[in-house]
């Protein structure tokens, strides 16, 4: 399944303007993902044009070896404010100017050239564009009448993100030996709620409560609320990867607490049970 989107534009100059939008776009769509997904000058194919640039997550499962400045990994694009409507050229050129090419692109005299900071790894395809110009326009009478009353082909360009690859490409770059550590921003839910005594006592009573609490206020809760040994249920969870985990057991509801659990750092922590959902609900 890809997400494809086309430009047309009446000149080069405007073409080249529909791509540094896209350009930008992705890099921004990537990071809101939580992802670093590294643009990388690509061969056209035959597509054809004569600019390209598939944008790459880097894993040690990829499919193909990649190149690139290790600036360009560092590079965080979640919270900045752009001008979609202004020069978006400095930012591509920002991207462009350090050295990034897919495994058919490479350049051994560039990467020679950028000794310690040259990083060579695999990576995943997450989306390719292309500006192939008049090259589909001009045999398919694709025109448009000027204001001068000419006629022009257009300068098409073409945008995909491979939407189906993204979850295998998301697991492939977050995780670590005990499962799946999803971002944030793409997790299919916020929240796992861990009952850690189910016998429709205290705990079950605090856990439901919780779960329609949370539900309530709009937070995304897994609630694994089976008759597993405690140690099943870290098990399954970590596995599953879901950004926080809430366990509530006996002992702490002694003293109104429950732990939160970062899945990303492993931090814990003890959370009065009354502020909870504000923690999350935020």
């Amino acid at each position: 399944l890809m997400k494809d989107a086309y430009s047309f534009d009446l000149d080069a100059a405007g073409a080249r303007r529909s791509y540094n939008k896209m350009f930008v776009s992705y890099l921004r769509t990537y990071a809101r993902m939580g992802l670093k997904a590294i643009p990388m000058r690509a061969d056209t194919g035959p597509i054809g044009g004569d600019l390209s640039h598939e944008f790459v997550i880097l894993a040690e499962t990829g499919e193909s070896a990649v190149a690139c400045h290790k600036n360009l990994v560092d590079t965080d694009w979640a919270g900045r404010d752009i001008d979609f409507e202004g020069d978006l050229q400095p930012i591509v050129d920002g991207f462009t100017a350090l050295y990034a090419a897919t495994d058919e692109e490479r350049d051994e005299a560039k990467e020679a050239a950028l000794g310690d900071d040259l990083l060579v790894a695999r990576g995943i395809e997450v989306g390719h564009i292309f500006n192939f110009g008049t090259k589909y326009s001009k045999p398919m009478g694709a025109v448009v009448t000027t204001a001068d009353g000419g006629e022009v082909a257009v300068e098409m360009g073409s945008y995909g993100i491979g939407v189906s690859r993204l979850v295998g490409a998301i697991i492939e770059a977050c995780h670590d030996d005990a499962g799946i550590v999803w971002p944030e921003s793409v997790a299919p839910f916020q929240v796992g709620l861990i009952n850690l005594k189910v016998d429709g006592g205290e705990c079950s009573a605090a856990c439901d409560a919780l779960y329609a609490r949370l539900k309530g206020a709009g937070v995304e809760v897994l609630y694994d609320d089976r008759d597993l040994r405690a140690g099943g249920k870290f098990a399954d969870m970590d596995l599953i990867g879901l950004p926080w985990q809430v366990i509530v057991g006996p002992r702490g509801l002694k003293s109104g607490q429950v732990e939160v659990k970062n899945r990303r750092t492993g931090d814990r922590e003890e959370v009065p049970l009354d502020s909870l959902v504000a923690r999350f609900a935020g």
